[in-house]
């Protein structure tokens, strides 16, 4: 890990650690207040809840005991049942009325009353119009038991209300008619006062379970639809209040003394929404922290990284052989004195570096002039003992040859004039330099050359054709043999290509000619072999010309030259 990640990394952690464990304490404790408030809140609620529903359920009982047969109503309706006179059965109605009034004005909170008859669906004695639809069978039931049933809120059957109210179904026993009932709605006002209790949670909804944990009543109609079980019915009334989650929704149970229950739910975003807006803001303060031990940090760094970058920067470019000496500016005395005396120490290295490049540079120069006046005498001395035998069986027109092709060659290699030619020079010496050979010795071999016009003025050190073409010579070529010279431009480089089809060179011999100086000089006939051209070129264009042989036993051998492209007299276009 460099220094700038471990100062960074040490200031946040020190910043960061104790701020995060005082973070972890703080949501404990918060966690803990806040789940107890709200539950506690939410059980209380519960508890209001269910004694308003039992306190309305207990006047439906009330209400309805009046109307049965055992009320003082239920006696005048059995009477007006078995009455024949028309009088009576007038004075009957009017009493019933009455009295039915007098139970309205008594109970506020009671709205539609009336004796319903199953058998024929008929009513009498309604207090208000009822609706078409009426049905007791179709409405949703929240609690049956001791001969009256009562119904979850529900829509009211009052032709003018459509407000939610509760119900209560009772048998009146009449002794002529088995199917009389007494039916009996609750103020719709409590009933919504009940269901609007609730302020703990501005979004918390309530289910209403019957005797069996049938949903009657439901606020969140989607997620637990009228008629379908609780997820969680398993809970004997014994218990007085339970818990769970289940649909992504947090719920509270509580049981009545007649079994049926009051569920509360509670979404779990509105359940966590105070710890979410704690989290959010420990967040933010842990943001805070970082960004401010970062802060320091990057201080820090800037005060002790940057020099040490600076460092590393002028030894690199050290390494690439830039010995410019930089200002030292970091700030900081200590850092300064190094940066100084590291200048000082360049300076002297470029120096030094100067001087050698210099001495190394007048040595190369001096071996390459040495070996370009190593001519083996003997290739001197057999190509005029050639000419010798020559003269005597084939007259002068071959000796004029041979002898002009040797003092043209000759010419061109012991010249005094430095070490620089052309393509087109090159060219012309090889040829005489090839006519000597052919002359010379007893098979033909196929020499092709291929040059573009344009590239015969290009600049080339003087005499690295001739030793190229020399070696494929002498190593494998024979009667049938074929060279092939190839002169061309690649981009801006200028590529020179021999190939032979001779035996080939292995690896071995080829690393050979090419590292060792004195390798088999007594063979080669001008004395002068591969290393002198590669040794040439490295000297001539410094590094950037490229010397490549392959071979391949059998085939033959191939040797590419690239070297950038330099005109004599005139740009090459």
């Amino acid at each position: 890990m460099t220094l700038k990640n471990r100062i960074l990394l040490l200031f946040a952690v020190v910043a960061l650690i104790p701020f995060l464990l005082s973070c972890y304490l703080s949501y404990r404790t918060i966690n803990s207040i806040l789940t107890t408030k709200l539950q506690s809140g939410i059980q209380s609620n519960l508890k209001q809840v269910t004694l308003s529903l039992e306190n309305t359920l207990s006047n439906l009982n009330h209400a309805s005991q009046q109307l049965a047969f055992e009320g003082s109503i239920g006696k005048q309706l059995e009477q007006l049942m078995i009455a024949d006179q028309p009088y009576d059965r007038s004075y009957l109605t009017d009493q019933i009325k009455y009295q039915l009034n007098l139970i309205a004005f008594t109970n506020p909170n009671i709205g539609l009353s009336m004796y319903y008859f199953r058998e024929d669906g008929t009513y009498l004695f309604e207090t208000m119009g009822v609706k078409d639809s009426f049905d007791p069978e179709k409405l949703p039931i929240m609690a049956s038991y001791y001969g009256i049933t009562y119904f979850g809120p529900h829509i009211s059957n009052d032709r003018f209300n459509d407000q939610y109210v509760l119900s209560a179904l009772r048998k009146v026993d009449l002794p002529e008619r088995e199917d009389a009932y007494v039916y009996i709605e609750s103020g719709f006002k409590l009933t919504q006062s009940i269901l609007d209790l609730d302020d703990v949670s501005k979004n918390t909804a309530h289910l209403i379970l019957d005797n069996h944990g049938r949903v009657s009543y439901s606020e969140l109609g989607d997620m637990f639809p009228e008629n379908t079980t609780f997820p969680d019915s398993g809970h004997s009334a014994v218990a007085a209040a339970t818990s769970g989650l289940t649909s992504d929704y947090y719920w509270y149970r509580q049981y009545s003394n007649q079994g049926w229950s009051v569920v509360s739910l509670v979404s779990k975003a509105d359940y966590d929404q105070e710890k979410n807006r704690w989290m959010m803001q420990m967040f933010l303060l842990t943001v805070l922290f970082a960004a401010v031990s970062l802060a320091i940090g990057w201080l820090l760094w800037k005060m002790v990284y940057r020099p040490l970058s600076q460092f590393h920067r002028e030894m690199k470019q050290m390494l690439d052989s830039n010995f410019d000496v930089v200002d030292a500016n970091s700030r900081i005395p200590e850092f300064e004195m190094l940066l100084t005396q590291f200048g000082r120490m360049k300076s002297h290295i470029a120096r030094l570096y100067s001087e050698v490049e210099i001495k190394e540079k007048r040595r190369a120069d001096l071996e390459i002039e040495k070996l370009l006046y190593q001519i083996n005498p003997h290739f001197l001395m057999n190509t005029l003992d050639t000419a010798h035998w020559l003269a005597v069986m084939n007259g002068q027109e071959e000796i004029d040859r041979l002898v002009t092709s040797l003092n043209k060659l000759l010419y061109y290699n012991l010249r005094k004039g430095g070490q620089s030619s052309t393509i087109r020079e090159e060219m012309d010496s090889l040829r005489q330099y090839l006519i000597l050979q052919q002359i010379r010795y007893n098979f033909q071999f196929d020499v092709r050359i291929h040059i573009d016009d344009e590239l015969l003025n290009v600049s080339v050190p003087r005499f690295i054709l001739q030793p190229l073409v020399e070696n494929s010579l002498y190593h494998g070529l024979d009667d049938k043999g074929r060279i092939e010279v190839e002169v061309s431009r690649h981009n801006s480089r200028l590529e020179i290509s021999i190939r032979d089809n001779g035996r080939g060179i292995s690896e071995e011999k080829i690393k050979e000619l090419l590292e060792q100086e004195q390798a088999e000089r007594h063979r080669v006939g001008m004395g002068i072999g591969m290393n002198y051209v590669k040794r040439m070129l490295e000297s001539y264009y410094e590094g950037h010309a490229t010397l490549n042989v392959s071979s391949e036993p059998g085939k033959g051998t191939w040797i590419v030259i690239q070297l950038p492209i330099q005109c004599k007299g005139e740009e090459l276009s």
